[in-house]
């Protein structure tokens, strides 16, 4: 009697330890000092690039996998992604007389309200801030380790 190797496919529950990093080894999210996490694939909780690499890997599998930023889950870098905004717009937005410093990270509601996004300040005028709305890691490759604890 044979007993069958669970395997990863695309619609797989999961238990795992998983860490990214930037291919030089800084942390970005790091599950293996901590409680595994849990997660279906398909769900939009990994990126399909990270998801793709899960595909058939066996219940037990310790794997590291380097994921160029072609490929990498935040998509390229877009010079569209980065705007001016004005400060009579910013103060209809939020606090009416917030400062912003190169670095800041500000959150904007969507348009329906239901939900927000961030952007990071590149600079300011007297008139308006440029925001760069692209992912902190957009156009970067990254590492991906993981742990298959389980696979149900």
């Amino acid at each position: 009697m044979t007993i069958d190797t669970m395997v990863i496919t695309e619609h797989s529950f999961l238990t795992l330890h998983y860490r990214l990093s930037s291919t030089s080894g800084v942390d970005i999210i790091n599950t293996f000092n901590d409680k595994p996490a849990t997660l279906t694939l398909g769900t939009g909780q990994l990126s399909p690039a990270l998801e793709a690499h899960l595909l058939g890997l066996a219940e037990g599998s310790h794997e590291t996998f380097d994921v160029p930023a072609s490929l990498a889950a935040f998509g390229e870098r877009s010079a569209d992604m980065v705007q001016w905004v004005a400060r009579d717009l910013l103060k209809k937005l939020g606090d009416k007389d917030e400062t912003y410093a190169v670095g800041d990270v500000v959150q904007f509601p969507t348009p329906d309200g239901q939900a927000t996004y961030a952007g990071a300040v590149q600079a300011a005028n007297d008139d308006s801030v440029q925001f760069d709305f692209n992912h902190p890691l957009a156009g970067q490759a990254v590492r991906f380790e993981v742990q298959i604890l389980g696979i149900l």
